[in-house]
């Protein structure tokens, strides 16, 4: 009786673990680059021009400076990110996902290699949810959601989405068309893959699939 008590205790002790979601294919460029430049680099903070507390974060050799390749507990800026009550982002900026976290610890434990275009290019699926969705959260959301909504847009909802377009900013934004301010900021121009994808839903009718 003993032993299948310590075996229903282990079951359950196993059952409420949780464990990291490991990315073994962290590309910097696609899938690490946009979380630093969509939640650190707001006006005032570690963009080109203000560098606060000597950051620049809208790219490689900036980001590299607060990292340890292969050791993410040595790297300054994994460890302001990480933990219950992490110190940046800054209030009253979310922190970030468990998703975006292990994203960059996974790619730090691989050596932080600056490494672009790791997966097949794919324009054929582009509905909102397994697409456009994705790329807006990766890239857009950490300055436009409903507690941050830069210029007025969140683009945190397929609502709110479908507002930016109606209102004929959205594809000049992303597209970094003259007369539209280019997005997302601070950085370049989302990959032809994705701005393919994007304008092929909206070319559909936005539908919300």
């Amino acid at each position: 009786m003993k032993k299948y008590v310590i075996l229903i205790f282990v079951s359950l002790l196993l059952s409420t673990c949780t464990y990291d979601i490991y990315s073994p294919n962290a590309c910097f460029n696609e899938d690490v680059l946009p979380i630093f430049i969509s939640n650190c680099t707001y006006s005032g903070c570690h963009n080109a021009k203000d560098k606060e507390s000597g950051y620049n974060l809208t790219n490689y050799d900036g980001i590299m400076k607060g990292i340890s390749p292969k050791h993410p507990l040595q790297s300054e800026l994994y460890n302001v990110i990480r933990g219950s009550n992490p110190s940046m982002p800054p209030s009253p900026y979310s922190k970030l996902s468990d998703k975006d976290l292990n994203t960059i610890k996974d790619w730090i434990k691989m050596g932080a290699r600056n490494t672009s275009n790791c997966k097949i290019c794919d324009t054929t699926s582009f509905t909102y949810n397994s697409r456009v969705k994705i790329v807006l959260q990766s890239w857009c959301v950490g300055c436009h959601s409903s507690g941050n909504a830069g210029g007025g847009y969140d683009l945190s909802d397929y609502n709110g989405v479908v507002a930016a377009i109606t209102n004929n900013r959205f594809l000049g934004s992303i597209k970094h068309q003259s007369g539209f301010s280019a997005m997302p900021k601070n950085s370049n121009q989302l990959s032809q893959c994705d701005l393919t994808a994007i304008e092929k839903w909206v070319a559909s009718g936005y539908p919300n699939n």
